[in-house]
């Protein structure tokens, strides 16, 4: 049985292909990944639509190209997309909301590299292979950075010369805002509360960001110019001194490439506990006794409580807060540990239904005496850029 009028949902990465296709009411889809794309083992894992399996391998090395032969030539062939919405990371402070992509806009993404050097290349080479294997389809582009081109100035700006913002564009921009839109979207569908709502969402995953958000619209955010900034994520550092670049090259001769790959993939829990970055091993290694992969969790559960806090004051008034993302969805633990920080804001959860709150469910956690609202919320990226895609194009 063919999806009806299905949006494709490609999600490019410089080696990798997640991609989706969704049926026009939202209420099914065919999803997989291609992987090791550009070497000899390049496969890609396929779920049909009744849920059965299957791996294919990608021959030729597997380009995206190639990738999207076999996805759409075979895989899916029977099913005909009247779309493509692509998740594109960085859209720079162009493009404020989900835009139909032409030669311009093409353009524009791979002139923003960079801004996003290892994402936004690959963003668009999913672009040019829709456009080689099928012409006649229209696209969309979703960017990350959209969602928080609302936010004022006093939240976006750097204190830097104010001509490397007026000249050069370097401003706060934020990402993870598809995700924060479809969640704050959907916590506001859940609650009973009247009115406007004011979330603060914390998509805590490998990568971690923490946005306030008003009325749907996002008032901050944690990631800045590139997703280092903010919240102590898997490998990322999150926040540090500016100048520990500068020492780190006076004192151990490090390059500035060198340093980048340090904070982006050296550090965050993996750096702290010298163990892992999974949030599931650090918690059996603290239970064990390791002092460092307690540090790493106590870090991590402070700095997004942090964050937590700090939000309020973007905030004309605060509903509650949301917890999206793999650590987010499923941490139990890790929750009830940031929670604990939140004292002041008269924060209290039910012990039993934190509990319950894992693997894909979607529900509150507040005790009836909470001051505010807590929610777990599964993110559906790929729902809201089928929502965003098809909006923009009137379908």
């Amino acid at each position: 049985m063919a999806l009806i009028n299905p949006t494709l949902i490609l999600n490019c990465g410089s080696s990798s292909l997640k991609y989706a296709l969704i049926s026009e009411d939202g209420e099914t889809r065919i999803e997989g990944l291609a992987e090791a794309l550009g070497n000899s083992d390049a496969r890609i894992k396929h779920k049909n639509l009744d849920g059965s399996k299957v791996e294919i391998s990608i021959p030729d090395s597997g380009a995206h190209t190639q990738a999207l032969k076999i996805i759409l030539g075979e895989l899916i062939a029977e099913h005909k997309p009247v779309a493509v919405g692509h998740r594109v990371v960085h859209g720079g402070d162009k493009f404020t909301k989900a835009t139909i992509i032409n030669d311009e806009v093409l353009a524009h993404i791979e002139e923003l590299a960079s801004l996003a050097p290892l994402h936004n290349p690959a963003n668009a080479a999913g672009i040019h292979a829709i456009n080689e294997l099928f012409p006649e389809l229209p696209q969309v582009a979703i960017f990350d950075t959209a969602f928080h081109q609302t936010m004022p100035a006093h939240a976006y700006r750097y204190a830097i010369p104010k001509e490397l913002f007026t000249e050069h564009h370097i401003r706060r921009y934020g990402f993870h805002g598809t995700s924060h839109a479809y969640v704050s979207n959907r916590a506001s569908e859940l609650t009973d509360k009247q009115g406007k709502h004011g979330w603060i969402v914390a998509h805590l995953g490998n990568g971690c960001s923490a946005t306030a958000i008003y009325d749907g619209q996002s008032l901050d955010t944690s990631m800045g110019i590139t997703p280092l900034e903010g919240l102590i994520m898997g490998t990322r550092s999150g926040d540090v001194d500016p100048s520990l670049h500068a020492m780190l090259n006076r004192k151990l001769g490090l390059s500035i490439e060198e340093i980048d790959t340090l904070l982006n993939k050296k550090s965050g829990l993996l750096g702290i506990s010298g163990l892992s970055n999974d949030m599931r091993i650090l918690e059996d290694a603290d239970k064990n006794g390791n002092d460092d992969a307690t540090l790493a969790l106590d870090m991590f559960a402070y700095r997004v409580a942090k964050y937590i806090l700090g939000y309020t004051a973007a905030l004309p008034e605060l509903t509650g807060v949301v917890f999206t993302g793999g650590v987010g969805e499923n941490g139990a633990e890790m929750r009830a540990k940031i929670i604990g920080h939140l004292k002041h804001l008269g924060a209290k959860f039910d012990e039993q239904k934190n509990q319950e709150l894992f693997r894909g469910a979607e529900g509150s956690f507040h005790s009836a005496d909470s001051a505010i609202e807590l929610w777990v919320v599964p993110t559906d990226e790929e729902y809201q850029i089928m929502n965003e895609t098809r909006s923009v194009l009137g379908l």
